[in-house]
């Protein structure tokens, strides 16, 4: 993909049920530059669409009749031939509990109806990131050394995170479900950092980064905290536990680069 690539070229496929939001949105997007739009109205017809061709990004409403933006993410997400898909959620929708799944599943970002054309840009900014390739450059590493363990309960937003991690340069880490998981690769092998979920079954990000910073081993890594938690006195003992840096999920690969850069450089 060349470097040139702007968001003029991005192509997109829109599902929206409602044909008033689609010219609204449409019209979002041809003010940011953005000249090939498809749409679908549909879940079915979504998916055979993204079998005769994969958009740069599908934006999904929450709701159709056949099915919401969950089902139609897990479908896409189970394919081996877009299960790399770059994903983003435009609704209205305020439920923490049903936007959960959508972040666990790696989504590029969720506006909210309406959103600004300053949300809008920046998460097409988010896709075109995924798209390029950009090394981080570190002072003191050679990022393409870097040994890195990505822990996270949902394989899906593993991948994601992966796939942001390879876009910098840094090769394939070690994969952890849960932080118990993750204590038995730190006890097996060296690493210069972790990236961990904080919602996670046997042993969460909390308990997991405390373990990791009583040890006489591995206290010393830094620790990455990707987190769909709102609640500030959650993210506050998140911090007092000692990880070095928390990013939200959905997170942007531009946040994720400068946090990489401030925490290893």
């Amino acid at each position: 993909m060349s470097d040139l690539i702007g968001i003029g070229d991005l192509s997109i496929l829109l599902v929206e049920p409602s044909v008033v939001q689609q010219k609204l949105i449409i019209n979002a997007l041809r003010h940011t530059g953005v000249k090939q739009v498809d749409t679908a109205t549909t879940q079915s017809q979504a998916l055979t669409m993204l079998d005769s061709y994969q958009p740069d990004l599908v934006i999904s409403s929450m709701y159709f009749a056949d099915g919401t933006a969950d089902t139609l993410l897990q479908s896409i997400r189970a394919n081996p031939q877009t299960e790399q898909q770059a994903f983003m959620l435009v609704s209205s929708e305020r439920n923490k509990k049903h936007l959960e799944q959508l972040r666990q599943s790696g989504v590029l970002a969720i506006l909210p109806k309406p959103f600004s054309a300053a949300a809008i840009t920046r998460a097409l900014k988010a896709t075109l990131d995924i798209m390029t390739e950009q090394e981080v450059e570190l002072a003191h590493f050679d990022v393409t050394l870097l040994r890195v363990l990505v822990v996270d309960d949902s394989r899906f937003a593993r991948k994601h995170i992966i796939r942001v991690l390879a876009g910098m340069g840094i090769p394939a880490p070690v994969e952890a479900a849960n932080g118990k998981q993750a204590i038995a690769e730190l006890d097996n092998q060296l690493f210069d950092l972790i990236v961990t979920d904080y919602n996670m079954p046997e042993m969460d990000g909390k308990a997991f980064t405390e373990a990791v910073r009583r040890s006489d081993s591995y206290s010393h890594i830094p620790i990455l905290m990707v987190s769909s938690e709102a609640n500030e006195t959650q993210l506050a003992n998140i911090a007092q536990a000692g990880v070095d840096a928390i990013c939200d999920k959905p997170f942007e690969p531009a946040t994720v680069r400068d946090l990489l850069f401030k925490i290893m450089a």
